[in-house]
Order: structure tokens, then sequence, then C-alpha cells
């Protein structure tokens, strides 16, 4: 042994075997194990350097998992979403079906309302069943737990991803800079009190005695001479009128002076067409011998004209084209009978004067009168045969002929208006056509204005005025032929928000949602806090919020679907949006639905 020990050839080969032993042990370890660093003495630089290498290998491995299994996750509850796509759909064609109530029974609207009932029953049963390794999906339990219910101006939400970082809550601000708006064009119409003047014709007395009244139509100075002429029978009296000159002339032939009484005076003049007269006198007319001299010339002045006023107490066209009617009766009296609107005004012959007239007519209700000239006792016959009408002096109404195409975001209309049509009437006729051009209309203060009824830069009103008569104002009235509406402009937690309409919406790393407003509402802004629920994904190596995603998966049940035009459930048998209730409502309802759904998936 001590010759070994000393024997320096011996301890060479002796340590060069063991390095040769621990190297082949070193690459037996690397080939095992298929790692060059197995210990810090391998490399401890490089041990440090791979073991935080493997740290990272290990945590993405298992995020590329946890990625998987979230798809995986999403895939389910896509597939579930397919199914109530596509139970939607058959829903909107059971509606529009139903809708045809020309053509469908009773009992057939009836089957498709079963069915409807058996979708929505679907829709629930799917909604409380899907589920991924035992966790339900789309029961509501992975949405996002918020106070935003509580906003009286929010009307829909839906808020798809947050994140809460390391306090698990997010507040949110919300600040309206300016609201939706609705395309609108208006045009102006006159409006005043509706009016007609009754004008008697000049009036006044010949031969001291005889009372005259002319035509209504006869305004102007009327003159009556009288003549003598042998070409009239013998004791007879005639009397014949010149419009050209305003000039009754009065032709007697008699014996002897006076045989020609004023009675017969007044007999030849009544008999007139365009007057009536009248006297109790019997007394001489003059001397209508040959050579004699008849009376002097008599004149009807038109300072005599008399009219009456009459005017509606309210402004508008509610007493447009209203008929006046005199009439002859035993009592003074006025009636107006709303139905063929008509106004009746009974007088008493010889006896009302026109202020009497107007009193009557002042007290009924809807109605004032003033008598122009009165005093002078209203005559039979020619009198009544005075009429008025008001036409379309209340304004508020066409003044000619007109045919126009409204457009709106949903479609065309072509109207057709005949002169005399109120705007009402044109209020109504828009309004029963709003659902196909999505354009309504009203009446106030003189403005008759056409509004969409969607909000927003996607919301359109149009006239085009295609032919209107000479007379009318209408296309001269309007505000302009094409108008859009604006969204919505506001921030959410600083950031500019999309607006459509009055929905905004924003999608960054800390938030997605969406939110429907009342356009009602005048809130500018608005804050409410999340503070937790959704469903949360590792989707990267570390455990940072910025590697993770939470996102909110709503419940899918009829109760929930649904948005400002009602929910899914109110389709039902029974409720208000059932076929056979309100078929246009349900369809407003499940176009809103799908829409709904389809941004899920």
């Amino acid at each position: 042994m001590t010759r070994i020990n000393t024997n320096v050839s011996s301890l060479v080969a002796q340590s060069r075997l063991n390095k040769t032993n621990m190297d082949l042990q070193t690459s037996l370890t690397r080939l095992s194990t298929g790692m060059r660093i197995n210990s810090g003495k391998d490399d401890p630089a490089g041990l440090i350097a791979s073991e935080a290498l493997r740290s990272d290998i290990t945590s993405l491995n298992k995020a590329i998992s946890n990625t998987n299994r979230a798809s995986q996750i999403i895939a389910t509850a896509d597939s579930a979403l397919g199914q109530v796509s596509s139970l939607l759909n058959n829903m909107r064609g059971l509606i529009v079906e139903a809708a045809n109530t020309g053509a469908m029974s009773d009992a057939e609207i009836a089957a498709n309302q079963l069915q409807v009932d058996s979708s929505l029953e679907a829709i629930n049963r799917i909604a409380k069943t899907t589920s991924f390794q035992g966790r339900k999906l789309l029961d509501g339990s992975l949405d996002f737990v918020s106070n935003l219910s509580t906003i009286a101006a929010v009307t829909d939400s839906q808020v798809n991803s947050a994140n809460l970082g390391a306090t698990g809550s997010l507040s949110v601000d919300i600040t309206i800079e300016a609201a939706a708006t609705q395309a609108e064009l208006t045009a102006t119409f006159d409006s005043q009190e509706a009016f007609t003047t009754l004008s008697f014709g000049v009036r006044g007395t010949a031969l001291s005695d005889i009372d005259i009244v002319a035509d209504a139509s006869l305004t102007d100075e009327i003159t009556i001479e009288y003549v003598q002429d042998d070409d009239v029978a013998l004791g007879t009296v005639t009397a014949a009128f010149d419009a050209d000159t305003n000039t009754i002339t009065v032709s007697g032939n008699e014996t002897n002076a006076g045989d020609i009484k004023v009675d017969d005076v007044a007999a030849a003049i009544d008999a007139l067409a365009l007057f009536s007269a009248s006297t109790t006198s019997t007394a001489d007319a003059g001397d209508f011998t040959n050579g004699g001299t008849p009376a002097a010339d008599d004149t009807l002045a038109d300072t005599t004209v008399a009219s009456i006023r009459i005017e509606a107490e309210d402004a508008g066209s509610a007493y447009n084209n209203v008929k006046v009617v005199l009439v002859a009766g035993a009592a003074t009296a006025a009636e107006y009978t709303a139905s063929n609107k008509t106004l009746t005004v009974t007088y008493v012959s010889g006896t009302d004067d026109f202020d009497a007239i107007a009193a009557e007519i002042d007290g009924l209700d809807g109605f004032t009168a003033t008598a122009v000239s009165g005093g002078s006792e209203v005559a039979g016959g020619i009198d009544a045969e005075v009429e008025g009408d008001t036409e379309l002096t209340g304004g508020e109404a066409l003044l000619a002929d007109l045919v126009f195409e409204l457009t709106g975001s949903e479609g065309s209309q072509a109207f057709n208006f005949k002169a005399g049509t109120t705007v009402q009437q044109m209020v109504t006729a828009i309004n029963l056509l709003s659902d196909a051009t999505d354009v309504k209309a009203e009446y106030a203060d003189g403005e008759l204005t056409f509004n969409s009824e969607t909000y927003g830069s996607k919301s359109l009103v149009a006239v085009n005025v295609i032919t209107e008569g000479d007379d009318g104002e209408f296309q001269t009235n309007l505000s302009g032929i094409r108008s859009a509406g604006t969204d919505i402009d506001a921030r959410v937690n600083g950031t500019e928000a999309n607006g459509n309409g009055n929905s905004l919406s924003v999608n960054n790393a800390t938030l997605s949602l969406s939110l429907t407003l009342d356009p009602a509402s005048t809130v500018t802004n608005f804050n409410f806090n999340i503070t937790g629920g959704g469903a949360k994904f590792q989707l990267g190596g570390e455990v940072v919020s910025n590697q993770q995603a939470r996102m909110g998966i709503g419940s899918l049940s009829t109760s929930s679907l649904g948005g400002v035009n009602g929910r899914l459930y109110e389709l039902g048998s029974g409720q208000s949006k059932a076929l056979a209730t309100d078929a246009n409502g349900a369809g407003k309802v499940i176009d809103e639905v799908i829409t709904k759904v389809n941004s899920l998936r």
C-alpha cells in the first residue's frame, strides 16, 4: 500500500479514472434528464435562468390549457346560443304569419301561439340547463354584479367584460355631452278664428212709405226713377232694374192723378228678382197721367248696407267650412249642427233687426257675432236667401291639392290630399303608416312636425313635394326637404363612447359595455359600480389583471331577454304581445332579442 500511495504514476491514473467517472456520471445524468444543467455546480447563472424559464414554460402551458378550457366553455355557450337563435328565427316566422289575419283563422293563429309558447319554454330550458363541468353558463350566475338597475335613465344594458383589478370592483362614470336627437322637419300653418260675413244688400225707403231691400249682391247706390209711360196698360204700374246703371225704373200710366197708389208701386218693385218691397200705405203714388209730373227720384244709398260678422271663439280648423243659413220663422233663434257644420239662423220678418240676429248667434257656444249696421228691420223673402260660409278662414288646412312623398328610415309613402284637408286629418293619415316609414306627425301651435320615431344619425325624415296647386303654401312653409338625427355623445370613464341613437358603447381593456338611455331622460351624468361577478379566465402566465379576462354572461331566460320594446316572455299566451293581441309589438320585441343574442355570440 505504501508503495502505491507514493507511486506517482498510480496516483495520476487514479485521478484520471475519478474524473472520467464523474464526467460519465454527468453525461448519464444529462442523457437521462435531457438537460444540460441539473444542479448549481453545472452552471450557477444558467441554473437561475433555466429555472425561471422552466417556471414560465409551466405557467404558459397552464395558460394554454386555461385558454383551451375557456374556448370549450365559450363553444358550449355558443352552441346553446345557436339553438336559441334558431328558435327565435322560427318564432319570427310565426309572428309574420300570424299577422296575416285576413287569411289566417283564429284557430290557425292559436296554433302558432302554441308553437311560440313551446319555443319560449325551450329557451327557458336552455338557459337553465346549459352547463360546463357542472357550472351553469346561461342562467345569469356568470353575469356581473352591479347597481346599474337602479339608474332610471338606463332602459337596457349589457356588460360584456370588465377588469375589476386587485380591488375586485370597478366604478363607471357616464358623462352625456349631448343627447341623441330625432330627424325632424316642420311646416307652418296659419291658425286664426274662422269667420264669415252675412252681407245684406242696400236698403232704404221709396215714396216715404215703401221699405226696399236689395239682394246681398247689390251693395252700390241704387236710384229709383218714376216715369209716365203710355205703353204701360192704363191704370197700372211696372218696374224694371238696369244692372249696368244700378237704376230701378218705375213706369206708370193712369187717367187721373192718384189712381196708382203707393202699395201698387211696392208690389211692382217687389216683383223684381233682386228686390223685396213692402208697405202699408195706400196713399197716392204721384201723377202718372200723360203730361203729368211723377214723384222725384229716390235713392237706396250704399251707406245703408248692413252685415253681421260671425267668428269662431277658438282659432283653428274646427269651424272651417261652416255654412250659415237664414230662414224666416215665427221666433228668433240660432242653432249650430256640428255633424254637418251648419249654423241655422231663424228671424222674424219685418220685426227683428240685425242686432237681434247677432245676439242670438253670439249666445251660441263657439261663436261670436256683431252687427256692422243695426237697427234696420230684416225683411222676408230676399233676406232669407242670404248665406255665409267660413270656408278655410280658420287656417290649419291645405289651400290647394297636394301630393308629396314622405321618407323615413323604414321606407317611403306617397300621400295625396285635397284642398281643404285639415292638418289634423294629415296627421292621422301619416301616423296610420308610421310603422312603414318610421315617421310620426303631430300638430301644435300652428306647426306640423314630422319626427322620426327612432333616434340617431340613421334616422331620417325627407319630404318631397310632387305636386301642389297654385294657391298652396305647404312647400313654401316647409323647414327643409331632408333631415337626419344625431347620435348620443358620451364619455365612459373619460373615454369617448361609440354612439348609436340612444345607445352608447365602449370596448377597451378595462371595460366593454353597451347602454341604452331613455330618450325622455334629462340626466347628464351618472355613476354605477361593478362589484363582482363575471366569469374570470386566466389567459396569461402571470396572475395579474392584465393577463386575465372577466366576461359577463347574462341570463338567457325569456324574462331577461328584450330591450326598450319589451321582454320576450310578453309573447306568451295571455300576455300583452301575444300573437292575437299585438303582432306588431311582438315583431319589434323579437327583432330586438335576435339582435341581442347575435351580439352575445
